[in-house]
């Protein structure tokens, strides 16, 4: 490591500073000389000395209502477009990131200490990460969990999404919260000016996207894996295939299916795009229609199938298949503010007045 260095003087009494066990001064003052080693500046780094040991801001979130914020950044590099939302869950931001709802999207986590559980193959909601990027306050230096494998920026990395930190998360997620989710560019690209990642902000927008094509399956599978028993609440209905069930893959989460095969369902997955009539030829006892990003609106073709299929089979939709079935059965649906999105939002049973705690991405 390349430092330079600095002389200076610092003249001191001894009768004042630290006199007990000290021999008796001299009428003379004694001087102390200390040699310091300073930082290099960013006139130095101009001059081609060696570069700072720690991490300075290399990465900017340039937001399309015109605010630039400085980070630095972990994961991959590169330049990458994507509407902004904040999530207040306290943990789990391995099923975040793997979470294909999030497909088109930075996620910014609003607890502040991402990281330090890094993360294992056990907690994955898909077989890829589909989020845009993560934006988190402070990245821990070190993990500390039996389950670890390996730290959040390595993984990052390996599948090429790009994250931010050391980054004022609460005043961007106040601002969100004010004027509603806003697009921005998240670049650790130099050459890139602070105006051109601005105009690539404001001429993108996530309505009217079809992001579901992005994030389903190719062809059916079937699905047999349950909730490992270390993790189960309720065992009742194990081993008991007493359902059968197709599944339509709009970005669906692994620990879905994994409770429908623990309480004795027979599963299959189709694509998005999968023929009702095909879906009704095999005589299910229902189907579900799943979770998934983006805009309802944009996809005609899944509001479709879902007409086609209602009245015929028991049906079930979580988060995008329920705003669809809202679609099919003829209402209107339209984008929130902020939306929804974490592990501790409060709903109330009308019926018997309870308030229970659930998780939301909408």
């Amino acid at each position: 490591m390349s430092i330079k260095a600095m002389d200076f003087s610092l003249r001191i009494n001894p009768s004042i500073c630290f006199t007990q066990n000290l021999p008796k001064p001299s009428s003379k003052l004694r001087f102390l000389t200390v040699r310091c080693s300073l930082p290099l500046t960013s006139d130095d780094a101009a001059a081609g000395l060696a570069e700072r040991p720690w991490k300075v801001a290399d990465a900017r979130l340039v937001l399309e209502d015109g605010s630039i914020w400085k980070a630095k950044s972990f994961g991959a590099s590169g330049t990458q477009v994507g509407e902004v939302v904040f999530n207040t869950s306290l943990t789990g931001y391995q099923e975040i990131l793997t979470d294909p709802s999030y497909a088109g999207q930075f996620v910014l986590m609003t607890n502040p200490h991402i990281g330090n559980t890094g993360v294992n193959f056990d907690d994955e909601e898909s077989r890829q990460c589909f989020l845009a990027g993560l934006v988190i306050r402070s990245l821990s230096i070190t993990t500390s969990n039996w389950r670890c494998v390996e730290t959040l920026g390595d993984y990052l990395a390996e599948r090429n999404i790009m994250g931010i930190y050391d980054v004022d998360t609460r005043a961007i997620t106040r601002r969100l919260r004010q004027d509603g989710s806003l697009i921005g560019v998240l670049s650790t690209e130099q050459s890139r000016s602070d105006e051109v990642l601005l105009e690539m902000s404001r001429s993108w927008d996530i309505v009217g996207i079809d992001l579901i094509s992005g994030v389903t399956c190719n062809a059916p599978y079937e699905w047999v894996d349950k909730t490992k028993s270390d993790w189960d609440f309720n065992s009742n209905g194990r081993d008991q295939e007493t359902y059968r069930v197709v599944a339509y893959d709009f970005g669906i989460k692994h620990n879905i299916l994994r409770r429908l095969a623990s309480y004795g369902c027979k599963i299959t997955v189709v694509p998005s795009t999968w023929p009702a009539a095909e879906t009704l030829k095999v005589k299910p006892d229902g189907v579900l229609f799943s979770n998934g990003p983006g805009d309802p609106s944009a996809v005609p073709y899944a509001v479709e199938t879902v007409k086609e299929i209602l009245g015929k089979v028991p049906v079930f939709g979580i988060c995008m298949g329920h705003q669809l079935l809202g679609q099919a059965l003829g209402g209107k649906t339209f984008k929130m503010k902020f939306g929804h999105h974490g592990g501790n939002h409060p709903v109330c049973n009308l019926r018997n007045g309870r308030v229970e705690i659930s998780a939301q991405v909408l």
